[in-house]
């Protein structure tokens, strides 16, 4: 079965052709950070008009690339939340309107699902069960999966996500957007150690994430002096150190309670390559084996909506949309629900 994958739910447009029995065919991403560089972070309106702009070359460039036509599609799978409505209603609108034109299912995918399964597309996939961290944007989040479809929540972000930390003490140090790889690459020339930061909830007993507290810590450390390039670089160190200790310790904590041994690591922060060497070496220690995506695929992506909407194909699990024509997107969108 060959499924179109559409991804629209923020700043990224992405299309890809998953098939049930050869895998990931082609997949294209066009991303906005230039458009939103000016603005220091993405602009609801300005985002929608440019997926209207990418979606029809970006499925003719992936159509081409996989050697196959309108009518070889079988089903389409798209991100209807969460995220922007007026970017999730561009993406929506389009799959309902060629899925409507071709006869073939539409399916609303959940955007956090996409992510949470892509590392399954790896060469070397995970197996259920197992424990997911998604790092994703707004989100932090904690799932025990067993089944597609079947996801616990077992901890999540009271405040600010991680991925929103990175951002905002970014923007405090005075870096570009997006900030969480612009802090990553100034923290690979940061001394730790230099500046003390708190590890909010580390040893809260629970899977909660809270990351406001560690955002203020820098913004006071930013107010008490006027820093040099080297203390922002050093302060960057900290941070990342305290933000990385804080998700792979309870990443891992949340392997042994449920006594799995295998943890799926998925979003655009998942990328960062501090929070990646903190898992890998506590895992080698604890026996437990880490799935990550490939890096391409950490941001948002069609292929990560194309394979979900396969798997719950699959799984006899989908749920396509009325073909009288209407549909609808859910901004927000609890994971836990679907």
């Amino acid at each position: 079965m060959l499924v179109l994958g559409i991804e629209s739910s923020c700043d990224e447009t992405g299309i890809a052709l998953y098939d049930t029995e050869r895998g990931l065919l082609a997949h294209a991403v066009h991303t906005q950070v230039a458009m939103h560089e000016a603005y220091g972070g993405v602009v609801p309106e300005l985002a929608s008009r440019d997926h209207i702009r990418r979606l029809i070359p970006l499925l003719e460039n992936v159509l081409a690339e996989a050697g196959a036509t309108h009518k070889d599609i079988e089903a389409i799978g798209y991100t209807a939340g969460p995220g922007l409505a007026g970017a999730l209603l561009v993406g929506a609108s389009f799959a309902e309107a060629l899925a409507l034109a071709l006869d073939i299912p539409a399916l609303p995918i959940h955007h956090l699902e996409g992510h949470l399964l892509s590392p399954l597309l790896s060469k070397d996939p995970a197996t259920f069960p197992f424990i997911a961290l998604l790092v994703s944007g707004g989100h932090t989040q904690l799932m025990c999966v067993t089944q597609v479809g079947a996801y616990e929540l077992m901890g999540e972000s009271l405040d600010d996500a991680a991925g929103e930390a990175f951002d905002k003490t970014a923007q405090l140090l005075g870096l570009g957007y997006p900030g969480g790889p612009a802090l990553a690459k100034l923290a690979e020339q940061g001394t730790p150690g230099k500046f003390k930061l708190p590890r909010p909830m580390l040893n809260s007993g629970d899977f909660m994430f809270s990351f406001s507290g560690l955002k203020t810590a820098v913004l006071t450390a930013v107010r008490e002096r006027t820093l040099t390039e080297q203390d922002k670089a050093d302060l960057a160190t900290e941070f990342q150190e305290a933000a990385t200790e804080v998700v792979a310790t309870k990443a891992l904590a949340a392997c042994r309670q449920r006594r799995l041994s295998t943890l799926v690591v998925a979003g655009g922060v998942g990328a960062n390559q501090r929070l990646r060497q903190r898992l890998d070496l506590a895992a080698v220690k604890q026996r437990v084996r880490v799935c990550y995506p490939e890096m391409a695929l950490c941001t948002d992506n069609g292929a990560m909506i194309a394979f979900a909407a396969a798997q719950r194909l699959l799984a006899d699990k989908a749920e396509t949309a009325n073909r009288n024509g209407a549909f609808a997107v859910k901004p927000r969108w609890p994971l836990a629900t679907i």
